[in-house]
């Protein structure tokens, strides 16, 4: 089932970077990034789960997270830096269904986000469904962390699979290095934006016929890459 995740995160790359994980696999996310609006936008629609920074301007996420637990039950996932024994124990006394700490991994935080939504009953009606996103011939499977390429198993490092989803999340975008680099943060901390270029080279002889002369995974000169083939 896909579920809708309210992230409070006031760093907009981190911000985006969950957003995109989210959307990676299956679920859609609404973005805000000071304590106010997130009460605003919780209280307006009412999300699965909301993903809650600590160091929130205007508003905090301690106290968003006290208000939100006087007006409702919806879960919620602490990031925080301040990872000293006190701060973690009153989130949690504040209601805080789980927490995690930053530096952490895209892949760790949508597990802890799978844990916590299947423990609210917000994954339950669904566990059987495909989470699968599809496009260009590839096939990707963020909970099980495989790729298909028409039909074949490929296997990616790390780095090659965070770039990958986030093209095949959106096909036909035009993804710069930085770009694409933000994705694999957390994931593959060695790498540079020349790095990018390495992946690229080797996820080509990974889903290309002839690497050469690539159909679906495409530079866009003086911009990036993109994922052509379109959804499926």
């Amino acid at each position: 089932m896909c579920a809708h995740v309210l992230v409070a995160e006031d760093d907009e790359k981190q911000a985006e970077l969950i957003r995109r994980s989210l959307l990676g696999e299956g679920h859609t996310a609404t973005v805000v990034h000071d304590g106010g609006a997130a009460l605003q936008e919780a209280r307006r629609h009412r999300p699965d789960l909301v993903v809650l920074d600590l160091m929130l301007p205007v508003i905090d996420g301690f106290e968003v997270c006290r208000q939100l637990r006087r007006d409702d039950d919806i879960p919620v996932l602490m990031l925080t830096a301040r990872s000293t024994e006190d701060d973690i124990l009153l989130g949690l006394e504040l209601g805080a269904d789980d927490y995690i700490t930053k530096p952490y991994s895209p892949r760790e935080l949508m597990a802890r986000i799978r844990t916590v939504l299947r423990r609210g009953g917000r994954l339950a009606a669904d566990e059987h469904s495909d989470p699968s996103v599809r496009a260009a011939g590839i096939a990707m499977d963020p909970v099980r962390h495989t790729v298909h390429c028409d039909g074949a198993p490929v296997d990616c490092t790390p780095g090659e699979y965070a770039i990958l989803l986030a093209m095949v999340s959106e096909p036909e975008r035009v993804f710069s290095r930085r770009q694409l680099l933000h994705h694999t943060r957390g994931i593959d901390r060695a790498s540079t934006e020349r790095a990018i270029d390495v992946h690229i080279m080797n996820l080509r002889k990974k889903i290309e016929a002839d690497p050469r002369s690539p159909v679906r995974l495409l530079t866009v000169f003086g911009v990036g890459y993109k994922l052509s083939g379109g959804r499926g």
